[in-house]
Order: C-alpha cells, then structure tokens, then sequence
C-alpha cells in the first residue's frame, strides 16, 4: 500500500533537497502525462488544493466555457526526481486528481474514474485489486539533427546476456533511477524484439500502479534521452518484430487474503477468480478498445509473433488471451496478455476491474481453459470451443465498445463519450491516410 507523506514531510523534502520546481502531473483520456510546474514559492498552494489550470485545451477534459480545473495531489505520491533544472536545482513531483472549482471529483479525470470502480469494488466487500504491470519497449537510435529513427541499437533477443551494448547500460540506468525514487525493481531483460526491453516492477494496489506506469514511462523516455536513444511504447514500432505488450496481471484480495487463491481448485483459483475471469472474457472485445486504443496496436494482434488474437484461457498456454501463472498464494493471478502500453492505464484497470466484478456478480463460469496452440486450430475447431478473435482493427474494437454498456459505465459518461469521439477521429483519420505501401502497391496500376 501507499506510504502516508504528510505536507510537512514534503516541506522538509523540498528544503532538504534543494527542490526549486514543482511538477504538478495529470492523465488526459489518451494516457498522456500532463504537467503543470510552478516555483517553490507556490508550495502552500500546491498544499492546500490552490493550483488551478485552463482544463479547456487537454484532450477529453472540458468545453472552453467551463475550462476552470483545480489540481488535488496525492500527497502519497511525492517524488524527487533524478535530475536538476539548469541551475542544479531539483525538481519534486506529485501526481493530482483533477477537481472542479467547488472541490468536487471531475468526472472526466481518468484517475478519479478509477478511484471510483475501486470504491464499487470495496462495497462488494473486498479490500484492494492488486495489478502486476509488464510493460515493454523499443529503444531506437536517434539521428544527428536528435530525432528518432528505426535504427536498433542492438540485436539480441529473449532474455540475452549482453553487457556492454548501448541497450544494456540504458536499462541499467533506469532501473537505478526507477530505484531511486522508491520503485522495487523486480527485473529487466531483453525482450524478443530487436531493442526491446521489458523492466518489471513489483506489484501493488491498482491506483498506485496506475500511477508508477505513468512515472515508469516517464522514467524510461528521460534516461534514454541522456543515452542518445529514443524509448518508445508505441504497440509495433518495427514491421516483422515483435510488438510492446503490457500484460496485466489482476488479484483480489480480501480480508488480507488472496481471494483468487484456493488450494483445492484446479490450478489453484478460487470460484471468485474464476468468476471473475469469465466477466474479463464476456467483456474482452469491448476491453479491448481500451487496452488497445491505437490504430497500430492492431498490427500488434496477429498470429505469430506471441500476442493473443482469441478470447480464451489457459494455464501454462501462452497462445489465449489471459494465462494462469505459476504461484504461490500471495501472487496467484490472471494474467491478461492482450493490453499494450499505449492504453492509459486507469481507464485499463477500470475496465478490467468492472468487468470482473460483473462476472462475480453473475457467478457465472468460464469456457474450459485452452490445453494446445489456439493459433494452430481450424476455425472450425476454435468455433467448437466457443473461442471467438478479439477485434481487428481499432474501428471493430470501437464498435464492440459502444455495445457494451457495461464497459462504457465503467469510464463514466463523460469518458466513455471522449473516448468514442477521440477513437473515431483517430479511425476517420488513418483511413484518410496514404501510405508508402499503397503508393509502391498500386502506384503503376
């Protein structure tokens, strides 16, 4: 759980350590980390909720008219980040909820949002819904003028031993940093992909993971700068390499315990995990347009290269859609393979988590879990089973969202409303689009 930091204890950090400017973050609907940095001398402001910002000109936020926001910080949440301003003076961050000028949660803050699905989930008698990110990327090297190219810094694969690549000694340097502003790193390794890496931190309740996925990024883009790289989350930078997943893995726990763990069920589950799992699957297609909102993370989605196509489950089968580690009590899990890191992490998690209340709900059980490769079944075997594709494309996981009202009220009104508008912007967008490929195709017809 979250350390308690009071507003004296930030005081005394901001004059201990030299803090000269205060970073004041937020999450607009499209998971883009937003800033608002004010002097040492608004201190008290930032203390007692007195920041305000135009809320008019984020995505998804508010009309022009009613563009007033106030920043709430979550005092949990401070930091002293690892590098200076110009003068060496240090930066100290705090991550907000975003507040109405009469003090009232904004609906269309993604972080209050999932605030309250959690509050939903502890009427339900149930304390904390721990989540284990896994969050890949790319490193590419950038040009002479300092901008990004496809270019790889190295060429290893899985879990390669490298030591000295450019590649290596960045990952190094973020777990360091990550390390020093509290993270518990549990790992970091090479991932399948040329210059991709994945780094592991330790898992915890659902907000405060939500908000160390924003820091983690942050992390990542910052020290891969200082290495002359650029670090990317994009769901398939590179055409014929693996894609960045960010594989999401879910408990609940109540009274203390693990309530996904039962020692006498197969595979260790408990009826609740397993309800809950069949709501994730009820709901996976809608699901999807959240844990998947690019148009390329569609390029992601397909056969041969590890990501999941299929609604479906399994144990040690790494082909379905959410697979059952190997654990001990504590960390018993569903692991849910199919998100990439381009979604904004709380409107994830708010999903993921009321669909697996609806499933707890509904007391319902799953299909029967998937014992060989999905990928190779006719599709006459996979309709036996009941084993359906996830969306294609952005525009088909759009139009699955917009049926599923369950996964709409789990954003609220006002996000669930951004959301489709921004998606189908993005759709109308590519489609309009074109591209090298066409050109070179069709170009001599």
């Amino acid at each position: 759980m979250a350390k308690t930091i009071t507003a004296d204890d930030i005081r005394q950090s901001v004059a201990d350590n030299d803090v000269r400017f205060l970073r004041l973050a937020f999450t607009d609907i499209n998971g883009t980390l937003k800033a608002v940095e004010v002097p040492n001398s608004q201190l008290e402001k930032v203390l007692s909720n007195d920041i305000r910002f135009d809320g008019s000109s984020i995505d998804g936020f508010v009309r022009l008219e009613e563009s007033d926001m106030v920043l709430y910080p979550d005092f949990s949440t401070w930091a002293v980040l690892p590098w200076t301003d110009r003068q060496g003076g240090k930066i100290g961050r705090l991550i907000c909820s975003v507040h109405t000028t009469d003090g009232k949660p904004f609906s269309g803050d993604p972080r209050n949002n999932l605030k309250r699905v959690v509050d939903q989930m502890r009427t339900m008698g149930f304390s904390d819904f721990d989540i284990g990110f896994e969050a890949e990327f790319h490193l590419l090297k950038l040009d002479e003028r300092g901008n990004w190219t496809t270019q790889v810094p190295d060429h290893a694969s899985y879990f390669d031993m490298t030591s000295n690549d450019e590649s290596a000694s960045c990952r190094r340097d973020i777990v360091e940093t990550l390390e020093s502003i509290g993270f518990e790193v549990e790992a970091a390794h090479h991932e399948v992909g040329d210059g991709q890496q994945e780094i592991d931190f330790r898992f915890d309740d659902a907000l405060t993971t939500a908000d160390r996925v924003q820091t983690f990024k942050m992390v990542v883009r910052e020290v891969a700068k200082k290495h002359n790289l650029f670090a990317t989350f994009m769901a398939k930078p590179l055409q014929g390499q693996a894609g960045n997943g960010m594989h999401t893995n879910m408990s609940l726990f109540k009274d203390g315990k693990n309530a996904f763990y039962d020692k006498n069920n197969k595979f260790h589950l408990s009826n609740t995990a397993l309800y809950f799992l069949n709501g994730i699957l009820t709901h996976a297609r809608a699901i999807t347009a959240v844990g998947n909102p690019t148009v390329n993370s569609y390029k992601r989605l397909i056969p041969g290269f590890e990501a999941p196509v299929y609604i479906s489950w399994a144990s040690k089968n790494r082909s379905p859609m959410v697979r059952i580690p190997s654990a001990e009590e504590i960390n018993t899990r569903l692991e849910m393979r199919s998100a990439d890191p381009t979604a904004n992490p709380y409107l994830l998690l708010a999903a993921c988590l009321a669909a697996g209340l609806d499933g707890i709900k509904k007391a319902e059980m799953p299909m029967a879990p998937i014992t060989s490769n999905v990928f190779e079944m006719s599709e006459e075997k996979r309709e036996e089973l009941g084993i359906k594709p996830l969306p294609a494309t952005l525009h088909s996981a759009i139009k699955a969202f917009k049926a599923d009202k369950l996964i709409q009220d789990a954003l609220g009104e006002h996000l669930a409303h951004s959301f489709i508008s921004s998606k189908e912007l993005e759709w109308s967008q590519y489609t309009q689009t074109v591209s090298d490929w066409e050109r070179n195709k069709y170009m001599g017809y």
